[in-house]
């Protein structure tokens, strides 16, 4: 079995006016390989991100509710609501803006993934996925919709799966994890039982996993959570604000 790890998130203010729940990086957890930024953003209308520097990862935006309105010196210049998914590869460097709906409010969450040294150069770019390219997958009791993953429109230059799952009271889901890969489960409403824990809103395991293993989620309540998996590059992460060098 690999090793489980409780995590809390931490309330950081960014940007122009933003509360977020931040699961890293925080004093007590900088990353987790490849992932170097997990925030679960809620911008009112009239705050947001205004136009700032990135360089070395990639980065997804993923909307709950609500919507982002995403521009970019690339010449990018694209909104995505609920369901979606905005996504830009920072590469040797690059700037955007992300500002919410104009009304009621943009929840959602932002993922940062590094990219291997060997790709640190690289030009950057920009892609996105409305919530009808994005895989929906139904089971009894419950839905999958895969952001990063197999049928995923979404392609990265590091190998994850990243998935949004909801899940009805007393209704189980299976999840497998591949070998050596590192695993986030992340809930983002009601309560679920894995194992030993249970896990509230705002909750999640940290999963090393050293060798494949299948999971069994079952939600105490009606629940939704994200989960992520990725290879990490085991190479050390120099993250200074915007940059990851």
């Amino acid at each position: 079995m690999g090793m489980f790890t409780k995590a809390y998130t931490q309330e950081t203010l960014e940007g122009d006016g933003v509360a977020v729940n931040r699961l890293f990086p925080i004093s007590k957890r900088m990353n987790f390989d490849p992932f170097v930024l997990w925030d679960h953003f809620n911008i009112t209308a009239g705050h947001g991100f205004p136009e700032h520097p990135h360089r070395g990862f990639e980065a997804i935006t993923y909307m709950l509710t609500g919507g982002m309105h995403h521009q970019d010196n690339l010449g990018n210049d694209a909104f995505v609501g609920k369901g979606g998914a905005q996504v830009f590869c920072a590469g040797r460097g690059m700037a955007h803006s992300e500002m919410p709906a104009a009304k009621g409010q943009s929840i959602g969450i932002q993922l940062w993934i590094n990219l291997p040294k060997h790709l640190k150069t690289i030009k950057p770019s920009y892609q996105q996925a409305l919530s009808e390219n994005l895989p929906l997958t139904p089971f009894e009791g419950g839905h999958c919709r895969t952001i990063v993953g197999e049928a995923s429109p979404i392609k990265l230059h590091t190998n994850i799966t990243y998935q949004h799952v909801t899940l009805e009271q007393n209704k189980h889901y299976q999840i497998y994890i591949n070998h050596g890969l590192n695993a986030i489960i992340y809930v983002l409403s009601g309560d679920i039982v894995l194992g030993d824990e249970t896990l509230g809103t705002t909750e999640s395991l940290l999963i090393k996993a050293n060798e494949a293993q299948n999971l069994s989620i079952k939600a105490k309540t009606d629940s939704e959570f994200m989960f992520a998996s990725g290879i990490p590059h085991k190479q050390p992460i120099y993250q200074h604000g915007p940059y990851v060098d």
